[in-house]
């Protein structure tokens, strides 16, 4: 694919655009016409992720409108009393609920509320979701990531291209942002400032340093209100917490499940990642970490969950094993077969059981 575009403006000589002309030594007729060469040679391969890239200025948009017209996707139709409305009438509300899962906006009080009440990352993702659901073909968003923080942006950079890969679908990002690259891991970069276009292969993102420790009730606070089923939390509850440098990402606890004649059984009570932080795989691997923690000290940890993000993850790790095979009608619990298969179509998701399974030593 190679264009050039040639942009002439015509501009009115009035008299402040004459003063500025002279202040500045200003060549109006010039500096209002852009020129634009690309080659960008998509075709010869195929691909799930693209990015255009470069400064502001250098002529993004004005490309990817040229190459792309039908493909940009606008920021202003939400118009409905909840963000859930606003997605087209054909989709089933797990259809809904796996695109904006897929986004890493898993949180279902935000799928609830209109969109003007979402945080600045939470709309972002909103927004992604609405895209791929609008159009079956290519989705190009311009000004991607510009409105959130940078490190919001890296995390949802990560998840909104394992939704774009996981759904076999074409994505093209437009952004003056280069910190994205290496969490959005595009098939192929084209900067826009230096001409250059680069094929990349997809790597894994940039290490996180996950600590986690005990904590008490006085973080729930934080927690409370993102998660799916209640924001109440048991007196009784054992509480953990994620961090990532100095901010608490995660909340988990489990409470002790009484039995007639096993007397080792956790149960997990609340699990929450705060929604900037949704897409990383954060949720399953401090779950993770906490049945391994509570296998050493002796227990058993269960835990049975609605989230269809959650039952995915525990479908798909070796670490979880169905503990509900006549809830689900999964025959095979021992291998999860039947049950990931269940996880990755959204008609069939609902409460699932799992128990922890720890690794086999060596």
């Amino acid at each position: 694919m190679e264009i050039d575009v040639t942009l002439d403006h015509e501009v009115e000589h009035t008299p402040r655009i004459m003063q500025v002309s002279s202040m500045f030594d200003l060549s109006v007729d010039e500096k209002i016409r852009l020129d634009l060469h690309a080659k960008l040679p998509i075709e010869d391969r195929p691909w799930n992720m693209g990015l255009l890239v470069g400064p502001s200025g250098a002529g993004k948009s004005t490309l990817s409108d040229h190459l792309w017209p039908d493909a940009h996707r606008p920021d202003d139709l939400w118009t409905s009393g909840a963000v859930i409305d606003d997605f087209p009438a054909e989709l089933g509300i797990r259809e809904i609920v796996g695109l904006l899962t897929a986004v890493g906006l898993g949180s279902p009080p935000a799928w609830v509320r209109p969109y003007g009440t979402l945080s600045t990352g939470e709309k972002f993702r909103a927004s992604v979701a609405k895209a791929l659901a609008d159009s079956s073909g290519l989705v190009v968003i311009d000004e991607f990531t510009s409105t959130v923080d940078r490190q919001v942006a890296k995390v949802a950079s990560h998840a909104v291209q394992k939704a774009v890969r996981r759904g076999e679908r074409q994505m093209i990002a437009v952004t003056c942002h280069y910190d994205v690259i290496d969490w959005l891991q595009p098939d192929w970069v084209y900067d826009v400032s230096t001409g250059e276009f680069q094929w990349r292969s997809v790597r894994p993102h940039p290490p996180l340093d996950l600590r986690i420790f005990e904590t008490d009730s006085s973080t729930w606070g934080t927690f409370a209100r993102h998660h799916y089923l209640s924001g109440n939390l048991h007196r009784a509850a054992k509480c953990y917490g994620a961090w990532i440098g100095d901010v608490q990402v995660a909340f988990t606890s489990y409470l002790h499940f009484p039995h007639a004649r096993t007397k080792n059984i956790k149960m997990g009570h609340r699990l929450v990642v705060l929604p900037d932080y949704q897409g990383l795989g954060i949720g399953g691997r401090l779950d993770d970490w906490l049945g391994q923690h509570l296998f050493e000290k002796g227990y058993r940890y269960h835990n049975v969950v609605s989230h269809p993000a959650m039952i995915r993850y525990y479908s798909a790790s070796p670490r979880w094993r169905s503990a509900s095979p006549r809830r689900t009608g999964v025959q095979n619990t021992s291998t999860n077969k039947s049950l990931r298969a269940i996880a990755l179509d959204p008609r069939r998701l609902g409460t699932q059981s799992f128990s922890y399974v720890p690794p086999k030593e060596n």
